[in-house]
């Protein structure tokens, strides 16, 4: 069972409620991936979708909110504890889905919801 703490942001993250997130850069562990493009503050599924530009071909991909490490409010960077590879991994972010089935967050929570590598 994977836990819903993927979809929370974490204490020392540095979130405060109500700041928006969009238009911030996002840097995994080993680099920039991109910059958010959408802010979800969805109580049980607070999540980002990040542009990555030409890094992943234009892709957008979502990261839950617990992936985030800190927040650099004064650089407007989001900081999350995954490698750039394992964003590229990920499962594609397809935005009609999202909207349309209530379970398509599931593989997302699976995905991210497993111990780091």
């Amino acid at each position: 069972m994977v836990s819903d703490e993927i979809w929370k942001f974490q204490p020392t993250a540095g979130y405060r409620a109500g700041v928006d997130l969009v238009g911030y850069r996002v840097e995994a562990t080993d680099g920039h991936i991109g910059k958010i493009d959408k802010h979800s503050e969805a109580t049980d599924v607070a999540h980002l979708v990040v542009d990555t530009g030409g890094w992943i071909f234009g892709k957008h991909v979502l990261l839950p909110v617990g992936t985030i490490e800190r927040i650099d409010a004064t650089n407007r960077t989001v900081h999350v504890n995954r490698t750039k590879d394992q964003i590229k991994r990920a499962p594609e972010y397809d935005a009609a889905k999202h909207a349309g089935e209530p379970s398509y967050l599931e593989q997302f929570a699976r995905y991210y919801g497993q111990p780091h590598m």
